[in-house]
């Protein structure tokens, strides 16, 4: 089980500017690809304070051209708010510009106040997902490229530039429930996903519907690979934990704000909403501790056979504590799973 960072740009504080925001994402993947970390996954979202990323292609050529090896990974890509004809020539030119370096999270999208602003309905995203996935795989494979289904119709058609990576960079489907996880394995992809803040049985769940696919795909599923995002600090005190384990039930009282609800947002600043899910549920279902409290949690991810870990350590802390935990964990923790 190997680990990547999750570049989030949580924003709780708005008085702060984004650009700096940005610059402490750049520096701590820096910092990370040194320490050994494998791989940086950058969201899409828009319109709020929660992960401010609304073109994860962007800031995925800005970390690229900060670091040297480490791929990025778009995490998730949500297909149904582009044009998948626009977004497959920005795919191969980040791919250009990155010398092979990108990969794709696809996904259907999950927030609610989204959908509404962008006037896209959600009954039918999952259908928009699939189809937009068949198109944009099939853009960046192949020329001379014509579609006609309910939501793309078009003659035959060329993106330019072609990706560097063949015959397209790498896509992940995400998904969360057990039996999309083993649809999307008997169709050949790799998986994303995360258990979010519920309890460990979600990741039994969800590495059971892996499993189910790869046993029922046969010698075809045995090259598929499973990452998952998980929240985890790696604390320097009891006091220190106390307060991640306050910002951890902070992020999840914004994120219920805007899921599946219309929301309260004010100019872009979300409000947080009360929530049944506890501090000592937080601490049991997320990974904040020592860096032996941390190592014992996630001996229990590996015995799942998850093939690697994205962690997000950001979600409240400072850019000096997150640069420590980031440290911290690959020193004292990362080794126990080479």
């Amino acid at each position: 089980m190997d680990f990547g960072l999750y570049l989030p740009c949580y924003w709780p504080d708005t008085s702060v500017h984004m650009r700096d925001m940005y610059r402490e994402v750049i520096a701590e993947a820096q910092f990370a690809e040194q320490l050994g970390y494998v791989s940086f996954t950058i969201p899409e979202h828009h319109f709020t304070n929660a992960l401010v990323h609304p073109n994860a292609l962007l800031t995925a050529v800005r970390v690229a051209a900060a670091t040297k090896r480490t791929p990025q990974i778009t995490a998730t890509t949500v297909l149904p708010f582009h044009d998948v004809r626009i977004l497959a020539g920005e795919i191969a030119q980040a791919d250009c510009l990155t010398d092979g370096r990108i990969q794709i999270g696809a996904g259907s999208g999950a927030y609610q106040y989204e959908f509404e602003r962008l006037q896209i309905p959600m009954h039918d995203k999952q259908e928009r997902f699939e189809d937009s996935l068949n198109l944009l795989i099939k853009l960046l494979s192949e020329e001379n490229v014509s579609w006609d289904s309910a939501y793309y119709r078009f003659p035959a058609t060329t993106i330019t530039p072609r990706p560097v990576q063949k015959p397209h960079p790498r896509i992940w489907y995400a998904a969360m429930s057990a039996g999309s996880i083993e649809k999307a394995v008997l169709r050949g992809f790799d998986i994303i996903t995360t258990p979010l803040r519920e309890p460990f049985d979600k990741v039994v769940e969800q590495a059971g519907g892996f499993a189910s696919g790869i046993a029922k795909a046969g010698a075809g599923g045995r090259d598929r690979k499973r990452s998952m995002l998980v929240m985890l600090f790696v604390t320097e005190s009891v006091t220190q934990k106390q307060a991640m384990l306050e910002h951890a039930l902070g992020r999840h009282r914004r994120f219920v704000n805007v899921y599946q609800s219309p929301g309260e947002v004010d100019r872009g600043a979300i409000r947080p909403y009360d929530v049944e899910l506890t501090l000592a549920e937080i601490e049991t279902n997320l990974i904040i501790g020592s860096p032996v409290h941390c190592r014992r949690k996630l001996e229990q991810y590996a015995a799942q056979g998850i093939h690697n870990i994205q962690l997000n350590m950001n979600f409240g802390a400072s850019h000096g504590e997150i640069m420590r935990s980031l440290e911290r964990f690959a020193r004292e923790v990362m080794p126990h799973f080479a």
